[in-house]
């Protein structure tokens, strides 16, 4: 048996290059559409929340990394002009979608840089940054996924990453996954990492299939693509 992982930074709806649409809906059925046993998803937006199960048929978890400062309004005030409203304004968070065979356990978030405060997150621009660990039983086993977004800076983001492994060390088989916003960066005692910044690594397990990114075509709507980031899957091998 394996089981099909994936993580996209959904870039809150908006296409590459940016256009004055957003297709957050039609991302989220696109990227559960097979029913995967997980994904991970990044730069969610706060009022699409309570709207995932519908749209993806899958349990979501999530934990917020930006609050929402403009209430219900957000939608409509960021829908718009999608290309210069600044999306942190609306909030956003980071999901895990879960295949609804699967019994969640225990989540727990990790803040990697909790020196971040609401001041510094509504007039410096910058975010919170956290990695979700969500527990679930697979035939009596215990496999944790962890999703992660960190800083869109190297040097700080290499640190973010490296806090992270530490704060999962002591699960025996794992699934990181996420926007690590520094390439091609290898984590002590998990997988090798694949080109690019979005990564899906193991400790603990085997892939059935290797990570890869989808094709552009995959994700492509008329002269657009669907988010600045691709999809990155893999298939986690399970016996």
């Amino acid at each position: 048996m394996s089981l099909l992982v994936r993580t996209w930074n959904v870039y809150h709806g908006r296409t590459y290059p940016k256009s004055g649409q957003t297709y957050l809906e039609r991302m989220v059925r696109l990227i559960a559409l097979d029913a995967p046993a997980a994904v991970c998803l990044q730069e969610v937006p706060i009022w699409a929340l309570g709207k995932l199960e519908r749209w993806s048929g899958m349990q979501p978890v999530w934990a917020i990394t930006v609050h929402n400062f403009l209430g219900p309004l957000a939608r409509f005030v960021t829908n718009l002009d999608p290309v210069r409203v600044k999306f942190a304004a609306a909030g956003q968070a980071n999901v895990l979608l879960l295949n609804p065979h699967f019994e969640v356990s225990d989540h727990d978030v990790f803040v990697m840089n909790p020196q971040v405060s609401p001041w510094d997150v509504v007039f410096g621009g910058r975010q919170r940054r956290v990695c979700q660990v969500v527990r679930v039983d697979v035939d009596g086993e215990t496999l944790a996924f962890a999703n992660l977004h960190a800083t869109n800076n190297a040097e700080v983001a290499r640190v973010e990453v490296g806090l992270a492994a530490q704060f999962m060390s002591r699960e025996p088989r794992i699934v990181l996954c996420g926007d690590f916003n520094v390439p091609h960066y290898a984590v002590h005692e998990f997988s090798g990492p694949i080109k690019g910044i979005d990564q899906i690594l193991v400790r603990g397990l085997e892939f059935a299939r290797p990570p890869e990114p989808w094709p552009d075509e995959r994700r492509r709507i008329g002269a657009h693509l669907l988010s600045d980031h691709a999809p990155v899957e893999a298939e986690i091998a399970w016996t």
